[in-house]
C-alpha cells in the first residue's frame, strides 16, 4: 500500500517544492505584477489553447486512421484528454493506459493499434518540438551546453527511430512475442512512414509547438512583457523537453523552472520570468482538466474508475478488457 501512495505522494512533494521555491523568491513582486496584469490577454490565451486541442486532436484522427481505426475529431480529441488528465496525477505518464483502454472499449480496438497510435504521437511530438528548437538556439547568445544537448538528444533518436523503423520492415521471427514486437513496428510503420503522413503529421504537429508558443507569447503580454518570439519558442522547446522526462505529475515544477531559467537567461526579469511560466503552464493544465472532466461525461463513470485504477496502480486484467 505505501509503495503504491508514495509512487503519486512523492513525485507531486516534488512538483510542489519546486513551484513554492520559485514562487518564494520573488513573492512580494508577484504581488504587484498581478495587481497590473492586463486579463484581457487572458481570454486569447485560453481560446489558442482550445485551438491547439482540436488540431491535436484532428492529428490523432489521423493516425488511427491510418491504423484503420476510424473515429470522429471531437472522440479523438477527448480520448486525448482524459489520458493527459490522468497525467496530471499521476507521474511517469502512466495516463496514457487510460487512453488504450478507451480504444479498446469504445472501438475494440487491440491493445497494440492504441500503443503503435501512442508511439507515432510521441515520436512526432517530441522529435517536431527539437526541430523548433534548433532553429530557435541561434536566438540567445548564453545558450548553456545542456539547452543543445536536450535538443540534440531527441533529434538524433528521431533519425535513429525512422531507420529502425523502416529496417524493421525486413524482419520476420517465427518467435511469438517476436512476431508481435514486429507487427507493432508494422503498425507504426502503417500509420506514419510514408510521404503523405509523414508529411501531415509533421506539420501538424509544427503548428501544434507553434499554438504552444503563442499561449505563452499572449500571458508574457498579459503582463506587459515584450519577449522576442524566438526566445519563447525556445523556452517552450525546453520547458516541454524537459518535462517530457517524467519526474513529476505533468510536467509539473519542472516544466515552469526550465521557462523561468530560459526566460532569465534571455535578459527577463525572475518576476516577470516566473509568473510567465506558473501562468502559462496553469492555464494549460486548466484547459487540461476541464477538457478531461467534459470527456469523463462523454465516455460515462467507467472511465473515472479507470483513471482512479491508474492512479492507485491497482488495475486489473478485468479492468483492462471490461471497464
Amino acid at each position: 500500500m505505501w509503495k503504491k501512495v508514495s509512487a503519486v505522494v512523492i513525485p507531486t512533494l516534488i512538483a510542489a517544492a519546486i513551484i513554492v521555491f520559485m514562487l518564494a523568491r520573488v513573492w512580494s513582486d508577484l504581488l504587484v505584477a498581478l495587481e497590473n496584469a492586463q486579463f484581457v490577454f487572458l481570454a486569447a490565451a485560453v481560446v489558442i489553447c482550445l485551438a491547439a486541442w482540436v488540431i491535436r486532436g484532428g492529428r490523432y484522427q489521423y493516425i488511427l486512421q491510418g491504423l484503420e481505426v476510424v473515429v470522429g475529431t471531437w472522440f479523438s480529441t477527448a480520448c486525448i484528454f482524459v489520458s493527459q488528465t490522468a497525467n496530471l496525477i499521476v507521474p511517469a505518464r502512466l495516463g496514457d493506459l487510460v487512453r488504450i483502454v478507451i480504444l479498446k472499449h469504445e472501438k475494440e480496438t487491440t491493445y497494440s493499434r492504441g500503443l503503435s497510435s501512442l508511439v507515432v504521437e510521441r515520436v512526432f511530438d517530441i522529435t517536431m518540438v527539437a526541430v523548433l528548437g534548433l532553429i530557435a538556439l541561434p536566438a540567445m547568445l548564453n545558450v548553456p551546453d545542456w539547452f543543445v544537448t536536450i535538443i540534440a538528444v531527441p533529434l538524433v533518436g528521431g533519425a535513429v527511430f525512422v531507420g529502425f523503423m523502416l529496417y524493421s520492415g525486413n524482419l520476420s521471427s517465427h518467435n511469438r512475442y517476436l512476431a508481435m514486437l514486429l507487427n507493432l513496428f508494422d503498425e507504426i510503420r502503417q500509420a506514419s512512414l510514408h510521404p503523405r503522413a509523414f508529411l501531415v503529421l509533421g506539420v501538424s504537429s509544427i503548428v501544434i509547438w507553434l499554438l504552444d508558443v503563442a499561449v505563452c507569447y499572449v500571458v508574457a503580454l498579459m503582463f506587459s512583457e515584450t519577449i522576442p518570439i524566438m526566445v519563447v519558442v525556445l523556452a517552450i522547446v525546453i520547458g516541454n523537453l524537459v518535462k517530457a522526462v517524467p519526474i513529476t505529475p505533468g510536467g509539473v515544477g519542472t516544466y515552469e523552472l526550465s521557462l523561468a531559467l530560459t526566460f532569465e537567461l534571455a535578459g527577463v526579469a525572475p518576476v516577470s520570468a516566473t509568473l510567465i511560466a506558473v501562468t502559462d503552464h496553469l492555464i494549460k493544465n486548466l484547459v487540461t482538466l476541464a477538457g478531461g472532466v467534459a470527456s469523463i461525461y462523454l465516455f460515462g463513470d467507467w472511465s473515472l474508475h479507470l483513471i482512479e485504477a491508474v492512479a492507485t496502480r491497482s488495475i486489473t486484467r478485468e479492468e483492462l478488457d471490461e471497464p
